[in-house]
């Protein structure tokens, strides 16, 4: 693992994380779903929340603000939050680019669709662009598998991907500039 994709074990030299009141109500909400004693349940989703709140990524600030939100211990956090692919735990471009890789996706194609990503962007896989837009990741499977090979980019899939069509997702992504997120709608 590089020093760039090295999760960021500590507090030091990271800002100081708080809910914004809107994000806090949500969370409460989503707790509230569940029975007494199971809200815990609400884990993956408010984990999102803190991401979507926190530059596109989970600081160990924004972790221990989920765990005292949801009076969990902080491991009962950080146990989920690094299991899942979908949880980043440094720093990441505007965009998150989680490319399949798994049989299906390869078998069409994913492994040319990520090396032609990492030359077109200048990165490999785990990497962001120098100018800080794009962030390149291998992930495990993103339940597409009928329309592979595909990418991942914040909540929107882009399915049957070619060359030519991640070169354009591409294009109107630096046109766009604005981060996406799991929680978007």
């Amino acid at each position: 693992m590089s020093a760039r994709t090295r999760p960021i074990t500590t507090t030091a030299g990271t800002r100081p994380f708080a809910f914004s009141e809107a994000a806090l109500a949500e969370c409460k909400a989503l707790m509230a779903r569940y029975p007494e004693g199971r809200s815990k349940s609400a884990l993956i989703p408010i984990l999102h929340i803190a991401q979507s709140e926190n530059d596109g990524w989970l600081s160990v600030n924004a972790m221990d603000a989920v765990a005292h939100v949801m009076g969990l211990q902080h491991i009962e956090v950080y146990e989920v939050a690094s299991f899942y692919s979908m949880f980043n735990l440094h720093p990441v471009g505007t965009y998150v680019l989680d490319v399949c890789r798994t049989a299906p996706c390869m078998l069409r194609g994913s492994d040319d669709l990520i090396a032609h990503l990492e030359k077109k962007l200048g990165v490999h896989c785990g990497e962001t662009t120098k100018d800080g837009m794009f962030t390149l990741k291998g992930v495990e499977c993103l339940g597409s598998c009928g329309t592979a090979p595909m990418l991942q980019c914040g909540a929107g899939y882009h399915e049957k991907l070619t060359i030519e069509s991640a070169d354009a997702l591409i294009d109107a992504l630096r046109a766009r500039n604005q981060r996406t997120n799991y929680t978007d709608q």
